[in-house]
């Protein structure tokens, strides 16, 4: 049985997407003593985001867990590439999830789970954290969905 979160990866079959760059004046993450955060992830493929819009008018909510679950495989890229290895990390502490919905959309925890679900595959019970989803208006570059991420790190 894996017991590392590396090893839990590959026993699920998932390789990490490159590290993101960013897109503006900030740093992926950001490592203090043996603390984490890490920016807002948004899902984008060639430099496009993927599936733009608002959450129930232009992207189905499963399509928005689905992309909550890829901005945190892009989360855990960005921690591979600052720690070293996601096995540095000790216990995610605090996760945000930011939904764009559209008026009246009152699921956005649903699309969150995108993002804790898989935490907590790969980290088992450290990778459940407590959150926050929030539905609002609009994100950058009209993503329907972004994460953010504080932890506790080795």
């Amino acid at each position: 049985m894996a017991t590392l979160p590396s090893e839990r990866l590959r026993a699920l079959g998932i390789e990490l997407p490159a590290p993101p760059k960013p897109a503006g004046a900030y740093a992926p993450v950001v490592v203090w003593d043996r603390l984490a955060w890490v920016s807002g992830q948004i899902v984008t493929e060639g430099g496009r985001v993927v599936r733009p819009g608002r959450v129930d008018a232009d992207v189905a909510p499963d399509a928005a867990k689905d992309l909550a679950r890829r901005a945190t495989l892009q989360a855990l890229s960005a921690l591979a590439a600052a720690l070293g290895s996601i096995d540095r990390v000790a216990r995610f502490l605090r996760v945000a999830v930011y939904v764009a919905s559209s008026p009246g959309f009152e699921r956005p925890h649903e699309v969150a789970n995108g993002a804790t679900e898989l935490l907590i595959e790969v980290f088992g019970e450290d990778g459940r954290p407590a959150r926050i989803a929030i539905g609002v208006p609009s994100l950058p570059l009209n993503a329907p969905v972004e994460v953010e991420y504080f932890l506790a790190v080795r």
